[in-house]
C-alpha cells in the first residue's frame, strides 16, 4: 500500500477542461453604442449638422451659378447616383 499524498490531481479520461480557458480575452468585435447622458446636447448636435449641410449646399449652388454665368456655354453639373456609389464600393 502506497503511503503519502499524490503530487498531482488525476483527471478522468475524456473530461473537459474549464470552459473559461477556451474564451478569447480582449475587446469584442463590433461597434459600441453609448447612449448620451444629455438629450439637449444631442439636439444641439443635430441642429449643428443640419446647418452645416444647408450652408454647404448653399455655397455649392452659389458657386455653380457664378460659374455658369461666367462661361459662354451652359455648365452641366454631374452628380453621382446612390446606386452607382454602392456599386463602386462593392467592387473595391
Amino acid at each position: 500500500m502506497a503511503q503519502g499524498k499524490q503530487k498531482f490531481k488525476s483527471q478522468r479520461p475524456g473530461a473537459k477542461k474549464n470552459p473559461t480557458q477556451a474564451k478569447t480575452k480582449g475587446p469584442k468585435k463590433g461597434g459600441r453604442l453609448i447612449t448620451p447622458k444629455k438629450a439637449q446636447v444631442v439636439q444641439q448636435q443635430k441642429l449643428k449638422k443640419n446647418l452645416e449641410v444647408a450652408i454647404r449646399n448653399r455655397i455649392e449652388s452659389e458657386v455653380t451659378m457664378r460659374a455658369s454665368s461666367s462661361l459662354h456655354k451652359k455648365l452641366a453639373v454631374v452628380k453621382t447616383t446612390e446606386s452607382a456609389d454602392k456599386g463602386k464600393k462593392k467592387k473595391k
